[in-house]
């Protein structure tokens, strides 16, 4: 997900009364107020509260751009820790997330065009690969646990416009959950789930999987080349015409030659206060260890939402409602995010427990964590460009504001944030990059402790050891205007000064690293840093080795097969590093980084 995508799902469920589809430098503001799920009396009602929203808050599409057919979905990569092998670089440790690449130390799982493969990591050499055979068009990325592999494809987030029409379906799609079976280094597929709507995340506790789906009205809307005022007339008749079916999202699920159609029962629906009726949002649940796929055991919510984070045994969502671009109002929307919190059971569906709103915009996943019962939570308002970082508790149902240190780096926005137990670091920028370190450990009193101004700005910040933080981002000068790839290695030994001990520059050079944090591999048994990184000279790895106060050791990695493609993840298997491409697998000596082997993918 990219920079851009200002966070996460939105999701929250209150059962609904049995139906059937069919029928700190300024004075703080006051906290916006709390919020809460309201259910459905009726299917009737749900109908009716539908049309209604999606009338008043639909706004005509602007012209599609000629290449609107050609855009594609962000693409997401992987990295992390574990015993004698590394796995994806997460946010919490033990909760696992999807990526383009995973390994269990006995083999690497990849996908790349439409394709899954298997590498043998002792014999080195790819031992199977499956077409699966994918009507959605975004970039496919894996979980795994045991033998098997769960493979999730995005299908919307795009218009699709008829070619002898101008009728269009927006930002809605097919995506697809497939189940692979890896027994034996050959996969074979077990079971395919297709359903409406586009993959916001998913996350993954022990086997099971949680993915989020979001979805639009399955009806035409009149789509013309100018918001003429008969066609705005057509769109709100669309609204009046359309069945309650159409909400509600459909699916299919394929196992063995037989296919199983469902559609979500209106029952299974919730609405936070107030909503849009153009987006619904569902979350499903996967367990990894079964035979085949199932419906995922659905809960809805009316609502949207953009990344998700999840704790050891909560799952947030949130909606920073930007659905409220009405007609009426097209310069600005609520500068606002609502955030739902879900419990999460060992197996089976989330639990709705508590909701909440805070001000401002949030940037990522990462501008949320939980710690010690709160959730930590860092925002940006668009009606001034200043930050701040707010705490929340649960209580009553509610995610009420306890806490909140506000006014960080105003007249910028925040660029990256990590919250570490107690701890919390926040960058903002617009031409220097303030490095601010917060003490959360009081969450009534959460307070700046310190602030580091620098050049350029740090778009992710990688714990690296006990008060220790590699940031990696992009240098810049002394108007802002970025230069290239920058890691820098911070100490926050001392809250009240925090200090860049060193930093690596690439003239000219960028990183998926800067948009993706799953392209970095931290592995510190050798206090090794590895990430992509692409300028005039080369587009393959960068490996830097830590040392002491220094980024004592520099590397660049490539393969010397041609038409391998960019270099998009490192992987740690015993004592080989494995760069991994969309063409093969490059394989080199942990210690020395000489290249050991390349294994061709097919």
């Amino acid at each position: 997900m990219s920079r851009r995508s200002w966070l996460l799902a939105t999701l929250a469920v209150v059962p609904l009364a049995a139906c059937t589809a069919s029928g700190p430098t300024e004075p703080r503001p006051a906290a916006a107020p709390a919020l809460k799920l309201v259910a459905f009396d009726s299917c009737a009602q749900l109908e009716k509260e539908l049309r209604a929203a999606a009338e008043k808050s639909y706004v005509a599409p602007p012209p599609m751009p000629d290449n609107a057919r050609a855009l594609g979905a962000d693409s997401a990569r992987a990295s992390e820790i574990g015993g004698e092998f590394s796995g994806t670089n997460v946010q919490e440790v033990g909760i696992d997330e999807p990526d383009i690449v995973k390994t269990d130390g006995r083999r690497i799982v990849t996908v790349s065009g439409g394709v899954l493969r298997v590498v043998d990591t002792v014999t080195r050499t790819q031992t199977g690969r499956l077409d699966l055979g994918l009507q959605a068009y975004g970039e496919p990325k894996v979980l795994v646990a045991g033998d098997h592999a769960l493979v999730l494809a995005d299908g919307g987030g795009r218009p699709m416009l008829r070619e002898d029409s101008r009728i269009m379906r927006p930002f809605n799609g097919r995506s697809e959950v497939l189940l692979v079976d890896l027994t034996g280094g050959t996969p074979r597929l077990l079971s395919r789930y297709r359903g409406d709507g586009r993959v916001v995340d998913a996350r993954q506790h022990g086997s099971v999987a949680r993915v989020v789906i979001s979805s639009s009205p399955d009806f035409p809307f009149p789509y013309g080349r100018e918001p003429e005022p008969e066609n705005v007339m057509q769109d709100e008749r669309s609204f009046e015409r359309a069945p309650l079916e159409s909400w509600l999202p459909g699916w299919e699920v394929t196992t063995g030659g037989a296919t199983a159609k469902g559609r979500l029962d209106c029952s299974a629906v919730s609405r936070p206060e107030s909503f849009s009726g153009l987006s619904m949002l569902r979350v499903l649940s996967f367990d990894l260890n079964a035979t085949a796929l199932g419906d995922g055991d659905p809960v809805a919510v009316v609502a949207d939402g953009d990344a998700v984070y999840s704790s050891a045994d909560g799952l947030y969502i949130a909606n920073n409602q930007g659905w409220r671009l009405t007609r009426a109002d097209r310069a600005g929307v609520p500068d606002t995010t609502d955030i739902y919190r879900f419990s999460l059971p060992p197996a089976g569906r989330p639990i709705y427990v508590a909701s909440g709103k805070v001000s401002g915009r949030l940037l990522n996943q990462y501008s949320m964590s939980e710690w010690d019962g709160h959730l930590r939570v860092a925002t940006t308002s668009m009606t001034d460009d200043a930050s701040a970082v707010r705490v929340l508790r649960e209580k009553d149902g509610k995610l009420a504001e306890v806490g909140a240190v506000e006014g960080l780096g105003r007249g910028e926005r925040i660029y990256s944030v990590r919250f570490i137990g107690p701890r919390g670091y926040v960058v903002t920028f617009r031409e220097t990059d303030p490095l601010y370190s917060l003490d959360l450990a009081d969450p009534s009193k959460p307070r700046v402790t310190g602030e580091l101004k620098i050049t350029g700005y740090s778009a992710h910040l990688q714990p690296v050891g006990e008060n220790r933080l590699i940031g990696i981002g992009q240098e810049a000068d002394t108007r802002g205007v970025p230069t290239g790839t920058q890691v820098s290695l911070f100490d926050v030994t001392d809250p009240a000064a925090p200090r860049r001990l060193d930093q690596h520059v690439v003239a000219g050079g960028s990183s998926e690293a800067e948009s993706d944090p799953h392209a970095i591999l931290w592995w510190p048994a050798s206090n090794l840093l590895v990430l992509p990184v692409a300028d005039a000279k080369s587009d393959g790895a960068l490996a830097l080795q830590i040392t002491g106060d220094r980024l004592a050791q520099t590397t660049r990695l490539a393969p010397t097969a041609k038409d391998t493609g960019p270099m998009r993840r490192a992987l740690v298997v015993g004592d080989v590093l494995w760069s991994v491409t969309d063409g093969g697998l490059l394989a080199s000596n942990l210690s020395t980084l000489d290249q050991v082997a390349w294994v061709g993918l097919k």
